[in-house]
């Protein structure tokens, strides 16, 4: 995920910041009803799916989108103590994400319309 200089991309450290964004999120007590939050998940979504999954890592991410967002529809509200905070950190992941995968699954189409 790093150039060979040592430096990380921009799209390494969007895909940081959705992640710290969606935990945040989820742990504040109004977090998910920030008028910012899902824009800025689904924008930092964007730049993942645009500038930080490569050609060969196509099929490990989406398989891995579809993981999560199976987990996540998964009802985990209903687990006593943790189940509440798993399903608010899972949605808030599942926004970041869903957008990044939308960008790489239209990438990998184009790619195999030109016959690659």
């Amino acid at each position: 995920m790093t150039k060979e200089n040592g430096e990380q991309t921009w799209g390494e450290w969007a895909f940081f910041a959705g992640l710290i964004i969606a935990i945040v999120l989820a742990i504040t007590p109004a977090g998910g009803e920030a008028p910012w939050a899902a824009p800025s998940l689904a924008l930092l979504g964007l730049v993942v799916g645009l500038l930080n999954i490569k050609a060969q890592e196509t099929t490990k991410f989406l398989v891995a989108t579809i993981a999560l967002l199976m987990v996540g529809s998964a009802g985990l509200q209903s687990l006593p103590w943790v189940g509440g905070l798993m399903d608010n950190v899972l949605w808030n992941i599942s926004q970041f994400v869903a957008l990044a995968a939308l960008i790489v699954a239209l990438k990998a189409v184009v790619e195999m319309a030109r016959g690659r």
